[in-house]
C-alpha cells in the first residue's frame, strides 16, 4: 500500500512539474546565436538558431536578443516585440524566390513592433520584398539595412490606423515600385516619420500613396528629415527621389521633407492629387536630377537649393503652390 501511495505522490508530482514547465514555455527576453538550436527553450542560457523560433517562444511585448553574427531566416511577426541587435556584427535575413524577409501581421490598435540592426538581403535568384506590414499599431525601425530585392524593400499597406519611424537605415538597390512604399488600404490614418534614411539605386525612393479608400476622415502624413534620395531611376511615371499621391477625396496624403537631398534621380520631386498642396519642403538640396519637379502640388518654405537640374532649373524659392 505504502509503494503504491508513493508511486501515485510521486506521478502527481511529476505531473505537476511538467504543467509548470509548459507555463513557461515562453518568456520575456529569449536569444539567438548562429551556434544556437530551434530545439532548444530559446532561454539566453539555450538560444535558438532563428528569429522565427525565438518569436515564438517570446511572450507579447517580449525582447529577442542577438548574441553574434549570423542569418537568421524569414520571420512572421504576429504579436508585440522587440528585435534587438546592438552591435554584436551582422544580423541578417535573406531572402530569395520572391519570398519575402519580414511579414508583420500583428494585432491592429495594440501591435508594437521594434527592429534594430537587422540586415534584410536579397540574394541570388530574386529576393522579393524586404519587409512587408499589413497589421499592427506601429512599427520602428533603426540601424537596419534592406537591400537588392526585386519588388519593394519597404512595403507598409496598414489596414488600419498605424504609426512608422524609420531611423538611421540604408534602403537599397530594390527593383520593385519603390524602396520605401507607403501603400494605405481602406479608411487607415497613417503618420510616419523617415529620419536619416538612405534611398538608393531603387525604382523610386520612398512613395506616399494614399490608395483609393471609402472615407476621407482618414489622413496620411509624413515627414522625411536629414535623408537623402539618389539616383533612384526607374522607368515612366517611377522615377523619383520622393513622391506623395493623393487620392482626392479620399484619404489625402502629406509628405513634408526638411534637410533632404533628392539628386541624380529620374525625377527629383513628384506630387499629384486634387485640391491643396501635398509637398512641404524646407531646407533642402534638389540637384542633378533629369526633372526637378512633376506636379502642381507643392510649397516651398523658401530656403532650398536647386542647381543642374535637366529641366532648367526651376527655382524652390517659392513660397506659395507651383
Amino acid at each position: 500500500m505504502t509503494k503504491i501511495t508513493w508511486s501515485l505522490l510521486l506521478a502527481t508530482l511529476l505531473a505537476l512539474g511538467l504543467q509548470v514547465a509548459s507555463a513557461h514555455a515562453q518568456w520575456v527576453r529569449t536569444c539567438v546565436s548562429a551556434n544556437g538550436n530551434d530545439a532548444n527553450t530559446c532561454h539566453c542560457t539555450q538560444p535558438c538558431r532563428t528569429f522565427q523560433r525565438a518569436h515564438d517562444q517570446t511572450l507579447a511585448d517580449g525582447e529577442v536578443t542577438v548574441l553574434d553574427p549570423g542569418g537568421y531566416g524569414p520571420l512572421t511577426i504576429t504579436k508585440s516585440i522587440s528585435i534587438v541587435n546592438d552591435g554584436v556584427g551582422e544580423a541578417s535575413i535573406q531572402v530569395s524566390g520572391g519570398g519575402t524577409g519580414i511579414i508583420v501581421n500583428a494585432p491592429n490598435g495594440g501591435g508594437y513592433v521594434n527592429l534594430r540592426g537587422i540586415t534584410i538581403q536579397g540574394v541570388g535568384f530574386g529576393g522579393g520584398t524586404g519587409l512587408l506590414f499589413n497589421t499592427g499599431f506601429s512599427l520602428t525601425m533603426t540601424n537596419c539595412v534592406v537591400r537588392n530585392h526585386t519588388d519593394k524593400g519597404i512595403w507598409l499597406r496598414p489596414t488600419a490606423d498605424s504609426h512608422f519611424l524609420v531611423k538611421n537605415t540604408l534602403v537599397a538597390d530594390n527593383g520593385g515600385r519603390a524602396g520605401i512604399f507607403v501603400d494605405t488600404q481602406n479608411a487607415a490614418s497613417v503618420a510616419a516619420e523617415f529620419d536619416h534614411v538612405e534611398l538608393y539605386n531603387n525604382t523610386e525612393g520612398l512613395e506616399l500613396n494614399s490608395g483609393v479608400g471609402v472615407s476621407n476622415t482618414a489622413i496620411v502624413k509624413a515627414t522625411v528629415t536629414d535623408s537623402v534620395a539618389a539616383n533612384n531611376l526607374g522607368t515612366g511615371t517611377l522615377a523619383g527621389g520622393f513622391r506623395v499621391t493623393s487620392v482626392s477625396p479620399f484619404l489625402p496624403a502629406y509628405l513634408t521633407i526638411i534637410r533632404s537631398v533628392s539628386a541624380f534621380n529620374g525625377v527629383g520631386l513628384i506630387s499629384s492629387g486634387d485640391g491643396a498642396p501635398h509637398l512641404y519642403i524646407g531646407q533642402s538640396t534638389v540637384t542633378r536630377n533629369a526633372t526637378t519637379f512633376q506636379g502642381n502640388n507643392m510649397i516651398s518654405f523658401g530656403d532650398n537649393y536647386s542647381r543642374g537640374d535637366g529641366d532648367g532649373d526651376p527655382p524652390l524659392t517659392k513660397t506659395s503652390p507651383r
